[in-house]
Formats: C-alpha cells, sequence, structure tokens
C-alpha cells in the first residue's frame, strides 16, 4: 500500500475550503494508495483555519498546519513538504479550484508509469488580466534566454511528486524559494499535462502585481545570469553616448550642447540608480541568506505530523 498526501496551500480561503474538500475527495479513492490531505494555513486573517479543522473533526485523513503569519505560498509548500517526507509521493494543488483535482487520476496514472514529476500547465492565458498576460510571457521570455534549465511558459505549482523528488527538493538550502526552477533544476522524467484556465470560485487571488514581479525577480536572481546583461547594456549605452558627443563636436551642433549635457547626466542617474538598487537588493538578498532564518514558523499542526 503506497501512501501519498495532497499538499493544500491555503491564505484567506474561507469559502473554498469545504467546496475543495468535497470536490477532491472522490479522487482519493484507490485500493492500493492511501492518501490524506495536508493544509497549510500560510495566516489566514479569516476563518480559514477554522474551516480546516472543522473537516479534521469528520475526517481523520485531514491534517493541517497553520503558519504563525503569513510567509508566502513559496513557504507554505515548503512546510508542506517537510512534513511528507514519509509519503511516496505528493501533489501539491491550490484550494481555489482553479486547479482541477479530476487531473488526479491522470497524474497518477502517468507516475504508474515511471513519471518522477507530473505537472501541469495553461493551455493558454485567456481568461487571465491582459496586463498580467504580457508580463507572464515576458518574464519567461527572458527567464529561458538566461537560464540553463528552462521553464514551460504557464507551468504551475500543482503538480505530483516522487519521494525522490521531495527528498532532492529538501537538500536545497536557498532561502529564498522559487519552486518552479527547483523542480526543474533537480531533473528526473516528467510529464506535462495541459488544461484550460478556471476562474476562482470563491474570494481574490493573493498574488498582486506586486508580489508577482518580486516573485519574478528572486527567480530570475536564483536560477537565472539575467543580471549580467546589466553591464553589458551600460557598456553600449557608454559607447552610444560616447559616439554621439564625438559627432556633435564635429558638426559644431554646439546649440544642442547644453540639452544634450543635460540628457547625458539624466541618463547617468538612472544608470547609476538602476545598479544602485540592484546591488543593494543582492547585498540585502546574501544578508537574508547568510542569516538563514527559518523560511517559516509553525504556530500549529495536527498532532501526528512531523514538523521538525
Amino acid at each position: 500500500m503506497k501512501k501519498a498526501r495532497l499538499i493544500v496551500p491555503a491564505y484567506n480561503e474561507e469559502k473554498n475550503i469545504a467546496l475543495f474538500y468535497e470536490e477532491t475527495i472522490k479522487y482519493l479513492k484507490y485500493d492500493d494508495i492511501e492518501f490524506d490531505i495536508l493544509f497549510v494555513n500560510d495566516g489566514s486573517k479569516d476563518n480559514t483555519l477554522v474551516e480546516i479543522l472543522k473537516l479534521s473533526k469528520i475526517d481523520s485523513s485531514v491534517k493541517y498546519i497553520s503558519l504563525s503569519r503569513n510567509f508566502g505560498k513559496e513557504a507554505a509548500m515548503h512546510a508542506g513538504l517537510v512534513s511528507s517526507k514519509e509519503k511516496d509521493f505528493i501533489i501539491i494543488i491550490d484550494c481555489d479550484l482553479q486547479q482541477p483535482p479530476y487531473l488526479i487520476p491522470e497524474m497518477i496514472s502517468y507516475y504508474r508509469e515511471g513519471y518522477k514529476i507530473v505537472y501541469t500547465k495553461s493551455k493558454s492565458r485567456k481568461g487571465e488580466p491582459k496586463l498580467r498576460t504580457l508580463f507572464a510571457n515576458l518574464f519567461y521570455k527572458i527567464y529561458n534566454a538566461y537560464t540553463e534549465k528552462p521553464l514551460d511558459n504557464g507551468a504551475k505549482d500543482y503538480q505530483l511528486m516522487d519521494k525522490i523528488v521531495v527528498d532532492a527538493f529538501l537538500k536545497i538550502k536557498d532561502n529564498y524559494r522559487f519552486i518552479k526552477g527547483i523542480f526543474s533544476w533537480v531533473g528526473y522524467p516528467r510529464k506535462c499535462i495541459e488544461y484550460d484556465f478556471i476562474p476562482r470560485k470563491h474570494g481574490k487571488s493573493s498574488w498582486s502585481f506586486k508580489s508577482l514581479v518580486k516573485y519574478a525577480f528572486n527567480g530570475m536572481n536564483q536560477f537565472s545570469s539575467i543580471l549580467l546583461v546589466l553591464p553589458v547594456l551600460n557598456f553600449f549605452l557608454g559607447l552610444g553616448l560616447l559616439a554621439l558627443d564625438i559627432v556633435l563636436y564635429f558638426t559644431n551642433v554646439i546649440d544642442l550642447t547644453g540639452f544634450i549635457l543635460g540628457l547625458h547626466m539624466a541618463i547617468l542617474v538612472l544608470v547609476i540608480s538602476v545598479f544602485a538598487y540592484v546591488v543593494i537588493y543582492l547585498l540585502y538578498s546574501n544578508r537574508r541568506q547568510i542569516l538563514n532564518r527559518p523560511i517559516y514558523l509553525v504556530e500549529a499542526a495536527s498532532e501526528d505530523l512531523d514538523i521538525e
């Protein structure tokens, strides 16, 4: 009998917990697999934990971890993985029902064929905000151009992972967790399942535009060499400004001198500002990595869970 677990990060999802459970439980019945469901409450401000506790009282297969505050989805998933090392495989899935539970049997079918990772992706970004789609597509193009292990555009955290993949994941001690990048980096045989966009049942996404930009930058910083393009751009910018000065000098464009000088100073300030921001950001990132603070802190959990 194999042991498996659904890891379900949840932040302010009180209206979706029961709906998710009712929809998902019917896909977890197997003669040779014993499933449980681990909800990770990521410091929700509503009654998400209350709804989870209600389920745990009527179904012993429902477990929970409640973090001391909102540490972010990456940390919540990490907490679930740390507590699932004894499982033969796990499946990470959101509880907003945008990631369809009906794919679970297909994922398990591929797992039985020998795939160690079965991940999912959207067939298209139809239905998502246009600005978000634009920046998402731009992120994947830039990221994949400067990394050894490219990501599928539209790939989701919704995936099945064999125990060997979970163990490999947990060996990575990076303080910043870019889980998509880590799963791509570890390798192992993998299979992709595509599905159409599904809107949320209740509530709204906790991912703001600002948080998505920060998430994307951290991912590029962790797994790509994208920052190396900045000094190259600065070098060619400097050459361009030098060439412009030479042209202006030999063509006697005296009346534009003041304007060009001001333009040069503005560009110089902008370039210095960008580099200063990047350098300071990286210094702070390295400081947090060196400090090695906990990725998350647990406030409460099911008694039979190993939460370290």
